[in-house]
């Protein structure tokens, strides 16, 4: 083969390559671009799920929920879209051609649970060591039994708890009461019972009706 055939045969296999592409283009611009959006939920189908993954497997697109669980993307009628999250079951759905230009799904995701076989982990590797073991473990004597009791007697424990600092809430509760009693004593002088002719009325009444005999 001389070389204005070898051209001539470059020239054919270069013209139907770009033949190809020109008809592969006209075919993917015949078909319209819809507008996939909505939210993705969790099992209460309340709150939205962040982070999940909505792509196209075959066309290698997709996006990705915001905090809120809102999604949009572009996609082609027939497209096969795929939904995938941690701790969810993966769910697909596929694009129908016959709902607009726009189309707005709730995606609601159900839990993954996975049961795991039961595992025993034993501090010795044979059954065997751990007997040996426990035959040779030494209890503590009985002076340091002795200690640990009187170290932990409800009379030394009963000081330690009297010294003890006030937490954090009765520092809060102790705080908001002078802060109510700022707030009372800002508009009128506090009331001292000591000083209430009332108050001593009621108590001579309540002398001459012998209410503390009835109380005795």
């Amino acid at each position: 083969m001389n070389h204005p055939q070898k051209l001539f045969l470059l020239t054919t296999l270069l013209l139907i390559m770009f033949m190809g592409l020109v008809i592969e283009s006209m075919a993917q611009g015949g078909r319209r671009v819809i507008q996939f959006s909505g939210v993705v939920v969790g099992e209460d189908s309340i709150s939205g799920v962040s982070g999940v993954h909505i792509y196209v497997p075959k066309a290698g697109r997709g996006t990705t929920s915001n905090p809120y669980g809102y999604y949009s993307m572009p996609v082609l009628p027939g497209d096969s879209i795929v939904v995938s999250a941690v701790g969810y079951q993966k769910q697909s759905l596929i694009i129908p051609g016959d709902q607009g230009d726009k189309i707005t799904v709730i995606i609601e995701l159900l839990p993954d649970t996975t049961m795991l076989p039961e595992i025993s982990i034993f501090p010795y590797p044979t059954e065997e060591l751990f007997k040996k073991a426990i035959l040779a473990y030494e209890l503590p004597y009985q002076e340091d039994l002795d200690n640990m009791q009187r170290s932990l007697g409800d009379e030394l424990l009963r000081r330690m708890y009297g010294n003890e600092p006030m937490s954090a809430g009765a520092n809060h509760r102790y705080y908001m009461d002078q802060q109510m009693l700022a707030v009372q004593d800002r508009y009128q002088p506090r009331s001292i019972p000591l000083l209430n002719p009332f108050a001593w009325a009621q108590f001579i009444k309540s002398i001459k009706r012998g209410d503390l005999k009835n109380k005795n």
